[in-house]
């Protein structure tokens, strides 16, 4: 049985973790922004622990799967990325935002179950990957398709 600490330890990670990812949606004025991806990352941890809760108190009374709440939470976080993808004329926005979002479940869950290293290392390459990767991403497909114009 996780103690009260623990479970307060877990909850509180989860806020810092996506904390993170949430603001830099956030100072990019992303529709979800800090807010929202601390609620989906408060929200998985809350359910992972309940999981493992359920699991506790009924493992020698019937045979239960606690992976199958946490694959409740992929189904319903993909459910809300869904809503944050929109599609203007040719092109599509939110994407980024929606995996994101998700992302941010996973590390949500990962701290639920007590897997803080993997979800401190996800936190960090998320925020890599959107604070200094859109920059990159610019950059390179500016050269694309300058390097197209250039062979016309």
């Amino acid at each position: 049985m996780i103690g009260s600490g623990e479970i307060a330890i877990r909850l509180v990670l989860s806020v810092l973790l996506s904390s993170l990812i949430g603001l830099e949606r956030e100072l990019k004025q992303h529709g979800a922004g800090f807010r929202t991806h601390i609620l989906v990352c408060l929200g998985s941890a809350l359910i992972m622990l309940t999981s493992l809760y359920v699991f506790d108190i009924y493992k020698d009374v019937v045979n239960l799967d606690p992976a199958r709440i946490a694959s409740g939470i992929i189904t319903g976080i993909g459910f809300l990325c869904a809503g944050t993808i929109m599609r203007y004329g040719g092109t599509v926005k939110g994407l980024t935002t929606a995996a994101s979002l998700w992302v941010t479940a996973g590390v949500g869950m990962a701290v639920g179950c007590g897997f803080y290293w993997a979800a401190a290392i996800t936190t960090f390459i998320v925020f890599v990957v959107l604070f200094f990767f859109g920059g990159l991403e610019k950059k390179v497909k500016e050269k694309i398709t300058k390097g197209g114009q250039d062979g016309v």
